[in-house]
């Protein structure tokens, strides 16, 4: 069982790190949670370490993982979600930090069975940006477990450079949109304005490089004024 304090700050890492790619700072949580101090919140994150619910991450600044969220929290988003007069559910739990939250993901819509509908936006493909792409083909049914809080789409996923990190020509991978990602993250890149690829993030000094996960192709260099990131991967899934 969690303290209610360490049930506060639990929520605002998932959250920070859902809508940032990164976990927030010290002073952002002892601000977030109303502590007077730091040692307080390093208290909470050795109890939430110690719980297995957080991990810390080695040799990283700010490096904080969440392992897994409480039962009581993933209850009452579904009991929640299956209540409520909006579209979306995932912004329904509601936390009060003193801040305004995100607002509900209209594009979302809940099914009967308790599954999200994510929209389509079509095939990655060269010469589709994803902000012109404002309205959906097409929405998928995916469980609700497979994502967490903030706005999330679906792409299709054309060709094979990123077949080595498990992600296959035809399969459908859920993209949680982001501005920020961490390296090493798998994201959805635009590309000077114009071309929009799937690809593994990596910043270097001044540069930007975007891996692929296939040795056929070449790991491409940018500068970091012609990459924008629209979204960072949180699954997939196949029809076979």
């Amino acid at each position: 069982m969690l303290t209610k304090k360490q049930h506060q700050l639990l929520l605002y890492i998932h959250e920070c790190l859902e809508s940032r790619g990164v976990s927030p700072s010290f002073d952002e949580m002892k601000e977030a949670l109303d502590l007077k101090s730091k040692s307080g919140i390093h208290r909470l994150i050795t109890g939430l370490t110690e719980r297995g619910f957080i991990r810390r991450l080695p040799h990283r600044a700010r490096a904080l993982e969440v392992l897994k969220l409480p039962d009581d929290l993933r209850n009452r988003i579904k009991a929640e979600a299956k209540g409520s007069d909006t579209a979306s559910p995932l912004n329904l739990v509601k936390v009060n930090f003193g801040r305004e939250k995100e607002a509900p993901d209209e594009s979302v819509k809940l099914d009967e069975d308790g599954s999200l509908s994510l929209p389509l936006y079509g095939r990655i493909a060269a010469g589709t940006a994803i902000e012109a792409l404002s309205d959906p083909s097409n929405f998928v049914s995916v469980p609700a477990g497979m994502v967490g809080m903030g706005r999330h789409y679906c792409l299709e996923v054309a060709g094979d450079s990123m077949i080595d990190a498990g992600i296959h020509d035809g399969d459908t991978v859920i993209i949680r949109e982001s501005e920020t990602a961490e390296n090493g993250r798998i994201v959805v890149a635009l590309i000077d304005d114009y071309e929009v690829t799937l690809k593994r993030l990596r910043r270097k000094g001044g540069s930007v490089a975007l891996e692929a996960a296939n040795p056929d192709y070449e790991t491409r260099i940018f500068g970091p004024d012609r990459v924008k990131v629209q979204g960072h991967l949180v699954g997939l899934f196949r029809q076979y």
